[in-house]
């Protein structure tokens, strides 16, 4: 599985990196170190970015699944 951030076009350079950091699994502390910003500052950037309504999504590919062929074959076959 991977995971996609739709919406990033949406936030500014600074909440991208916010955002990107905090999905990673970084706490408020350590984007603030990362980014050289005070923690109030951090969840400024990450609240204003959850506004502009970005997503996370998970992507499962149909292997992980245990689907021995894509969903479109089954589509194709019915036509």
């Amino acid at each position: 599985m991977h995971w996609e951030i739709r919406g990033l076009e949406k936030l500014s350079f600074r909440e991208r990196q916010a955002v990107m950091l905090k999905e990673s699994g970084r706490s408020s502390e350590d984007i603030a170190k990362i980014l050289n910003l005070g923690t109030s500052s951090v969840a400024t950037l990450l609240a204003r970015a959850k506004v502009k309504g970005y997503q996370i999504v998970g992507i499962i590919p149909d292997n992980e699944l245990g689907l021995s062929h894509s969903l479109t074959e089954d589509v194709q076959e019915d036509e």
